[in-house]
C-alpha cells in the first residue's frame, strides 16, 4: 500500500489553503495515496492565557476546526473527494503536530502552503520553514 500524503491546512484562514489543497489531492491521485488533513488549534489550557476562557472552549475549538476543515477540503475539490479525505484536527504548536502526524502515519509526502513573508517570520521562521527544515520525508511547498 502507498503511504499517505499529508495536508497542512489553516483553517483561520482557509481560503488560502485552496491551492494547496488542490495540489495535495493531484500528488496524492499520481500515487493512488490517502489524502489525510490536518488542522491545528493552540493549546491554551496549560497556559496563563487558558485561565481566561471557559473550561469547553477548547472542546468548541475542535468542532469549528473540524467544520471548517470540512468546508475548506469541500470547496477546494467536491464532496465525492472530501469524502475520501481523513481530516485530522490536532492541538499544540503547527509544525510540531504536522511533523509527529507524517511520523506516526509514515507519510511520503507533507504539502503546506507557503506565506507571504513577513520580518517576523526571517527572525522566527514559520510554520512551513520548520517544517521543511526537520521533515523526515519530502516537503511540497506551494505557493
Amino acid at each position: 500500500m502507498t503511504r499517505p500524503v499529508l495536508c497542512a491546512v489553516d483553517v483561520s484562514n482557509p481560503d488560502d489553503d485552496i491551492k494547496t489543497i488542490q495540489r495535495a489531492a493531484q500528488l496524492a491521485a499520481l500515487d493512488g495515496a490517502q489524502l489525510d488533513m490536518i488542522a491545528v488549534v493552540p493549546d491554551y489550557g496549560m497556559s496563563s492565557v487558558g485561565s481566561f476562557f471557559n473550561k469547553d472552549h477548547h472542546d468548541e475549538m475542535i468542532a469549528e476546526a473540524k467544520s471548517e476543515l470540512n468546508a475548506v477540503v469541500t470547496r477546494a475539490l467536491d464532496e465525492a473527494q472530501n469524502a475520501k479525505v481523513r481530516h485530522i484536527v490536532a492541538t499544540g504548536r503547527v509544525y510540531e503536530e504536522v511533523l509527529s502526524l507524517a511520523e506516526t502515519s509514515n507519510a511520503a509526502l507533507i504539502v503546506v502552503g507557503a506565506r507571504k513573508v513577513d520580518l517576523k517570520d526571517y527572525l522566527l521562521g514559520p510554520n512551513a520553514a520548520r517544517v521543511v527544515r526537520h521533515a523526515e520525508c519530502s516537503v511540497y511547498v506551494v505557493r
